[in-house]
């Protein structure tokens, strides 16, 4: 099975999603936070993506008598490459973009799901913005934007820190990207 289609799974996006900010995690701790996916499935894929090598062993223990293993997320292994990209399909988009947006409104369900909520507190904030950029000026705007993200990428756990999820969606916004001159008051 090649990455694209390992990964455009629903249930995997949602595994590897989980595992965002190199985290390790046990079987039942991934359970814990997709508890409504059926263990049996969850094991399945786990298992799939352990062949893959999108997921690896960092340890196991003995517990009454069976192994619990802990993983982590080979995130070079978790995407797709510019190549695969290109090749990708309609549908493959679309189902690509339909996880990442089941992802978003799945996170977001369970902050609401939280017994305190603070939107200024919990720093939660959702936007859309306009921008006119030419072709030179958005390259420098995803550039400059990557300067800001890289870095904190490699952020741990840490006393004090909460782990976040971002997510970036850029398009364009409609069928002409060309804007109309202003228009001028004949009078002057």
């Amino acid at each position: 099975m090649d990455s694209v289609e390992l990964l455009l799974h629903p249930v995997r996006l949602r595994i590897v999603q989980t595992f965002l900010g190199d985290r390790t995690l046990t079987t039942s701790e991934l359970s814990a936070e997709l508890d409504d996916i059926p263990p049996g499935s969850l094991y399945r894929h786990v298992a799939r993506m352990v062949d893959a090598e999108v997921l690896e062993i960092v340890a196991e223990r003995r517990i009454r008598g069976t192994i619990e293993r802990t993983y982590r997320l080979r995130l070079t292994a978790a995407q797709i490459t510019p190549e695969q990209l290109a090749t990708m399909s309609t549908e493959d988009h679309r189902r690509a973009f339909t996880a990442f947006v089941a992802g978003l409104l799945a996170d977001f369900d369970r902050y609401l799901e939280r017994d305190e909520i603070d939107y200024v507190r919990d720093g939660v904030g959702y936007r859309v913005a306009g921008m006119w950029l030419d072709d030179a000026e958005f390259i420098e705007f995803i550039e400059d934007l990557s300067r800001v993200v890289a870095p904190r990428l490699a952020n741990g756990p840490a006393p004090g820190r909460v782990r976040r999820t971002v997510r970036t969606f850029h398009i364009p916004a409609g069928p002409d990207p060309t804007p109309e001159p202003p228009a001028t008051d004949e009078r002057e």
